[in-house]
């Protein structure tokens, strides 16, 4: 199976679903950027030096959030969100998020290959950041030698599990589905 790019919805302009009484992507993403900017929060989220750390944060309209603090050298490795939309920003240092501009099958394989074009990075600065749709598929890192980095996630509906992915060129595999209990 091969998947081509994708156009890219506007980063905070797509909402839930008409349907749904919960907050938009444009509501995480505001979310995100004033509790960023909370400079006593950030300034209280306990910082190792070898594994990331994290505390659970009260999001809008029942949404779950995150503080996150990332040590030098760290990631996530690919992953996505499965039916939940949100929006994160760094709210010190740097991250650099690698992402694929392609809409991936949600169900029913293990195996992909990409086509090219669909790679993309961005790199986030203190202060930026981006929303992003369900089933979107990324990795953060902090590839920074010398300083942590920290962020604010935000996700709607509260994650009901993430998928982890390994990638090897233009092949993606699944490798695992983790469910709240695994990372709570």
């Amino acid at each position: 199976m091969s998947v081509s790019p994708s156009a890219s919805p506007s980063p905070v302009s797509s909402s839930v679903s008409s349907a749904s009484s919960g907050p938009t992507q444009a509501d995480l993403f505001d979310f995100v950027r004033r509790t960023a900017a909370d400079t006593e929060l950030i300034d209280s989220l306990p910082l190792d030096p070898e594994g990331r750390t994290w505390v659970r944060l009260e999001g809008p309209g029942g949404s779950e959030a995150w503080l996150i603090g990332w040590p030098p050298g760290t990631g996530t490795g690919w992953h996505d969100h499965a039916d939940s939309v949100g929006a994160f920003l760094t709210a010190s240092g740097e991250l650099k998020e690698n992402s694929l501009a392609a809409r991936l099958p949600t169900d029913g394989w293990k195996t992909l290959e990409l086509s090219d074009g669909v790679d993309r990075e961005r790199r986030l600065s203190s202060g930026q950041g981006r929303a992003f749709g369900r089933h979107h598929v990324h990795e953060v890192l902090n590839e920074s030698l010398e300083r942590h980095a920290i962020s604010v996630h935000a996700y709607y509906p509260p994650l009901p599990q993430i998928r982890r992915y390994s990638r090897s060129g233009p092949i993606l595999r699944l490798e695992q589905v983790e469910r709240p209990e695994d990372w709570q």
